[in-house]
């Protein structure tokens, strides 16, 4: 499971008030969520051709039979989730942005070994799933008027208790117990993809001109993990192995 990062709106509503709901800064809004999408599905494409590349090249053998490399990328995708999340208001929104491109491409090298698992049709499959999924609930989270911060939070403690029992199940190795985890996981990243999108769309409705790439970056990243974690919990029902 991909990296989460906490999407610091509490910040943005401090720094930019009076906060008016989802129908102030109505202009900028629609441009702001153009430009996270944008990135986001940028992002994807980036993860998408490293992952094939490395696949191609033997990376994925070269890594498993040097645990220090995938030791290596964990800590490197958590400190740059960290970092983008911590440093945003001291870095450009140019520097933002590069640093989630880096991510996708680190991302990528970790995801790599999805294509030497599964066939391509599984992947492209999954793709499609993941897809529309995704874009029906973010479809959803952005414009409902229903406040998702309740189920938000509640969303949030399940992502903590579904990553414990990721971490339980590596010395279970219990079938019936990742059976339960993938289902989990599915239904906490779709609802994830509503309340995030929300929350984007909130923050995008009170972002002045100057911090909306940072913002966009932002957003991006906090989307573009809800998909990358969405398409992997449902790769083990539609996946299948290779023969």
């Amino acid at each position: 499971m991909a990296s989460y990062p906490q999407f610091n709106q509490n910040d943005y509503r401090n720094n930019y008030q009076p906060y008016a709901g989802a129908g102030a800064n109505v202009a900028t809004m629609p441009s702001v969520m153009r430009r996270v999408y944008l990135n986001m599905t940028l992002g994807l494409v980036v993860t998408a051709i490293v992952s094939l590349f490395c696949a191609s090249q033997g990376f994925v053998y070269y890594m498993y039979t040097h645990s220090w490399v995938m030791w290596a990328l964990i800590i490197a995708e958590f400190g740059l989730v960290i970092g983008i999340n911590g440093a945003i208001n001291k870095i450009s929104a140019g520097v933002a942005t590069l640093l989630f491109f880096l991510f996708s491409a680190v991302n990528g090298l970790m995801l790599s070994s999805i294509f030497v698992v599964y066939t391509g049709g599984a992947l492209a499959r999954t793709f499609f799933i993941t897809a529309g999924t995704f874009g029906a609930m973010s479809l959803y989270g952005y414009f409902t008027n229903r406040d998702l911060s309740k189920m938000g939070g509640i969303l949030t403690m399940c992502l903590i208790g579904l990553f414990i029992a990721m971490l339980v199940n590596l010395f279970l190795k219990s079938s019936t117990m990742d059976w339960i985890v993938s289902i989990a996981g599915v239904l906490i990243f779709v609802g994830l993809t509503a309340w995030d999108t929300q929350r984007i769309r909130q923050i995008a409705a009170v972002t002045p001109a100057e911090m909306t790439g940072k913002v966009a970056a932002l957003g991006a990243l906090t989307l573009y993990l809800d998909f990358i974690n969405l398409f992997l919990f449902l790769l083990r029902f539609f996946g299948g192995n290779r023969d």
